[in-house]
């Protein structure tokens, strides 16, 4: 008698219509779908290639979790079709296919005048790297209790 009444507590708990599978999993996708948008590219447009598929096939500079998600911003030549792109790689990336599905890219946000040259920057084995300033902006002198600090912005 008491392992009925446990059984029909269950049941009505479970017949909500916010708990069957069907009105969750159709509240999922209304609620993807509102944070969803669809990406397109112009021609001309930059773009990020995304390179975590291929971690067996290349590796670009880093291995693991160091290596980077996306590389490189690459032009976008044609659209092909609704939602692929064909890329103007460089000669680094010629085995690879150029044409891309638009989920493999990323709009590249960068300035073009901010872009820091790769070949400018010298790396050491252990990556660490040299600045060198190039001019100073400002100077100040701080005073503490006993002592004196020039301040320099460079």
């Amino acid at each position: 008698m008491r392992f009925e009444q446990e059984r029909i507590v269950t049941r009505s708990c479970l017949s909500g219509s916010r708990s069957s599978p069907v009105s969750r999993s159709i509240r999922q996708k209304s609620n993807a779908d509102k944070r969803r948008s669809d990406l397109e590219f112009q021609v001309g447009d930059d773009v990020l290639l995304k390179v975590s598929p291929w971690k067996g096939v290349i590796r670009f500079r880093k291995r693991a979790k160091l290596g980077p998600r996306f590389i490189e911003p690459f032009k976008v030549v044609d659209r092909v079709g609704k939602v692929a792109y064909w890329l103007e790689l460089s000669l680094e990336l010629n085995e690879i296919h150029d044409t891309f599905h638009v989920s493999q890219l990323r709009k590249c946000l960068a300035d073009e005048t901010a872009h820091v040259p790769k070949y400018d920057i010298q790396v050491d084995e252990r990556l660490n790297y040299i600045e060198r300033p190039i001019a100073i902006l400002e100077r100040k002198m701080k005073s503490l209790r006993n002592k004196e600090i020039e301040l320099v912005k460079v």
